[in-house]
């Protein structure tokens, strides 16, 4: 543990960046819905933000109960802007064992900087989840969500010291630096994707950040009896 924690005492050097169209793909059955589980109860968008207000008020006290971290206040939240509610959504409802560069308790928005890396990014994954299974017999429909950054962030781009933090089977490390550059005020964290050589992703750690967003193309992933799925791409459509 000792000369893990060595390797990550420094922080990496920031970039300001300015880039556009990058790719988050989502499950189509989110993306279309466009919505919270509170959007039902709210009479309008000053009533949703009271209610995130309220549940994350309670959220927050249970965890720190229990000895867990605040998670992500609703003051950091977006409303009244286009999909709002996704983006709130990738920080309010973090996987319980968390991602690369995010616990458990707050999620951040993930992204690549081109299609390709996105698409293998979710590729991957939900390869591992069938292998667990032994079945590769699915298809799954996901929506492209694009969007603009201008920000400075840190960037683990050409740093050595950092190279733990992008293991292909650990997100200890990454977590660690993750949760100290959170404190100390980050933006969050360029990287080159580990799922595509040449790659690149970002981890946003703040909902404001993530400017201008609206829906691209849709891919359709079938898994048909072995790991690697077939790719159609179509044409975004309201009505679809």
């Amino acid at each position: 543990m000792a000369s893990r924690l060595k390797k990550i005492v420094t922080t990496p050097p920031l970039t300001a960046l300015r880039q556009f169209d990058t790719c988050r793909l989502l499950p189509s059955r989110f993306a279309d819905a466009d919505d919270s589980v509170l959007a039902p109860l709210a009479e309008n968008d000053a009533h949703l933000r009271d209610l995130f207000d309220l549940d994350n008020a309670t959220n927050a006290r249970l965890r720190i109960q229990h000895g867990g971290a605040a998670g992500i206040g609703a003051d950091e939240l977006v409303f009244g802007l286009p999909h709002f509610r996704i983006i709130n959504a990738a920080f309010t409802y973090a996987r319980p064992e968390g991602s690369r560069f995010n616990d458990g308790q707050r999620g951040a928005w993930y992204c690549a900087f081109d299609v390709e890396t996105a698409l293998a990014e979710v590729s991957f994954h939900k390869t591992v989840e069938y292998a667990e299974i032994k079945r590769f017999d699915d298809s799954v429909q996901y929506q492209t969500m694009l969007a603009d950054f201008s920000a400075s962030f840190h960037d683990l781009r050409g740093q050595e010291d950092f190279a733990n933090c992008l293991a292909p089977d650990s997100y200890i490390a990454s977590q660690i630096l993750a949760e100290r550059l959170l404190d100390a005020g980050s933006m969050g964290v360029i990287y080159p994707s580990v799922r595509r050589q040449g790659g690149t992703n970002l981890a946003c750690f703040r909902p404001a950040l993530v400017g201008n967003v609206r829906k691209g193309m849709v891919y359709r992933l079938t898994w048909s009896g072995n790991p690697e799925p077939c790719i159609e791409e179509f044409l975004y459509s309201e009505k679809a």
